[in-house]
């Protein structure tokens, strides 16, 4: 069976997309997908950091035109986007924590990437809230004040950290980055290749 590496922030509106279109991608191919929560702020700072200076010109035509496309994205994806939010840019460390501690569980960390998703891009609520994040949990059949707890532990926040140095270690430059087979795609756009490759990767 042909899988996918889904390298992921929740912070980021075109990695929300790429989450939800990736599942058809998934039920078509067969394929499955390990999902790895990074910090993609600590990419930027390594690999990408001119992305805060375009973020700050707000005449910054390709960025005028990323917003434009995203939003053509979500209506011929069928996806309910709300983006910017008065919470745009997010800081995302403690949403990303609590989703490192949910990765020995595949399962339990898909439900509670795609609550707390919701939460971020269609309910426009605080990614950085605890509250907030502690419903997602809980929405996700997790407990929600024990993921916060485990959040703040040092195995989760060195497990996020090493994601993260992985991420850039073999060539990523932000989220989502999705690799098949060794092979990087980047972002949302890109998920037709990605299905090709897992197709040309499948037993």
């Amino acid at each position: 069976m042909s899988s996918v590496e889904f390298f992921f922030d929740l912070s980021s509106p075109w990695t929300y997309l790429a989450f939800v279109n990736l599942q058809p991608v998934l039920q078509r191919t067969g394929a499955t997908a390990v999902y790895r929560p990074v910090l993609v702020g600590g990419v930027f700072n390594a690999v990408n950091p001119g992305m805060y200076a375009a973020r700050e010109d707000a005449n910054n035509r390709r960025l005028k035109q990323a917003f434009r496309v995203m939003h053509d994205w979500a209506e011929l994806s069928g996806v309910a986007l709300r983006f910017p939010s008065q919470w745009h840019p997010a800081r995302s460390v403690l949403a990303m924590r609590m989703a490192a501690a949910l990765e020995p569980d595949p399962a339990g960390l898909q439900r509670f990437a795609a609550e707390a998703f919701a939460a971020y891009f269609v309910r426009e609520e605080n990614l950085d809230d605890p509250a907030v994040l502690a419903a997602a949990a809980t929405a996700a059949a997790h407990d929600g004040s024990a993921l916060l707890a485990a959040a703040a532990t040092d195995p989760v926040k060195a497990r996020l950290r090493s994601n993260t140095e992985e991420l850039i270690e073999r060539g990523g430059f932000g989220s989502p980055s999705m690799f098949v087979g060794g092979k990087l795609f980047f972002g949302n756009d890109q998920l037709p290749v990605v299905e090709q490759e897992l197709l040309r990767s499948a037993p």
